[in-house]
């Protein structure tokens, strides 16, 4: 074969056998995510356990966990320092809210810079209530479990608009009664493509008053409270910008102790939301399909336990 022909067969492997192979390498590994627990007001321990089991069956995660300890003197403080570069996203499901305890410094300033440099971070149900005082990690929730004064709120009105409520006018953040509530999607962002307008899911606390920062804010769904006199509507997903990082924050997910098979953890919107959401905050495309036993609006979808 003469030297040109020889290097002109080489470029057409490169281009058509291994280009592929390497350019598609970095993106198609399994998605690679870490749940961050240790301590919470709720069972931090099943509901880590039931998020791994909601992302398992579609086979494109891979999952790890990191429990911190959960007492100030503990001498495994030392050791603890979860490295989040090794992760695409990291499901927080670790809350000090009647138990303050804060990350080391820095575990908290590796965890920032991870999330500003593009990682994603999903802020599992009552994550959202953590770390009062933690200036960064309130900016990445945006709207967090707080008192009257502290941030701002944002509600919406019944044509979808937001109306945002200044510190201080209002009551401090809190919720109603559980039961089957009527959740509305805004817009048509990818963790909600191909999904319906309104569905029905079961066990979801709607937090009215959610407040802080409040910035970079995308409203995603939304519900109606069930406290007495009040019945408003308030975000129930939302997005927030940080850095170059994306946050996905959700009510969905309470679990107390003894919940083997919370109901809201087993409804089939929530276990099709959660991975793709995970998804979209590792920014790859949204796959997960929309199931035929998703709800609507006239009674919820509540999976057997598997």
């Amino acid at each position: 074969m003469k030297p040109r022909l020889w290097l002109r067969a080489v470029v057409f492997v490169f281009l058509f056998v291994l280009a592929p192979v390497l350019f598609a390498s970095a993106g198609d590994h399994k998605i690679r995510v870490l749940i961050v627990d240790g301590y919470s007001n709720h069972d931090w321990r099943q509901t880590t356990l039931l998020i791994s089991n909601i992302l398992a069956p579609s086979g494109i995660f891979d999952v790890a966990v990191s429990t911190a300890p959960n007492q100030a003197n503990d001498p495994a403080w030392a050791a603890w320092h979860p490295k989040f570069s090794d992760y695409d996203v990291v499901i927080q499901n670790c809350t000090d809210i009647f138990h303050p305890l804060p990350w080391p410094e820095p575990v908290k300033k590796d965890f920032e810079a991870f999330v500003r440099g593009g990682g994603g971070v999903y802020i599992f149900h009552s994550a959202e209530n953590a770390f009062l005082g933690w200036k960064e990690y309130e900016r990445m929730v945006g709207l967090c479990w707080r008192s009257a004064d502290y941030g701002t709120a944002i509600r919406l009105n019944a044509d979808g608009s937001l109306v945002r409520i200044p510190p201080g006018v209002g009551d401090g953040t809190g919720h109603g009664q559980r039961g089957d509530v009527l959740v509305t999607r805004l817009g048509d962002d990818p963790i909600h493509s191909g999904l319906p307008r309104a569905w029905l899911t079961p066990q979801l606390e709607v937090y009215y008053y959610a407040r802080g920062p409040a910035e970079q804010v995308n409203v995603l769904a939304y519900a109606r409270d069930s406290k007495p006199g009040q019945g408003l509507l308030w975000p129930v997903e939302w997005t927030v910008s940080y850095g170059q990082g994306r946050v996905y924050v959700s009510t969905y997910g309470h679990v107390w102790a003894g919940d083997v098979q919370p109901a809201g953890m087993s409804c089939a919107a929530v276990q099709t939301i959660i991975p793709r959401a995970v998804q979209w905050l590792a920014k790859r495309p949204v796959t997960i399909p929309v199931p035929p036993d998703f709800p609507g609006t006239n009674a919820v979808s509540i999976r057997p336990p598997h």
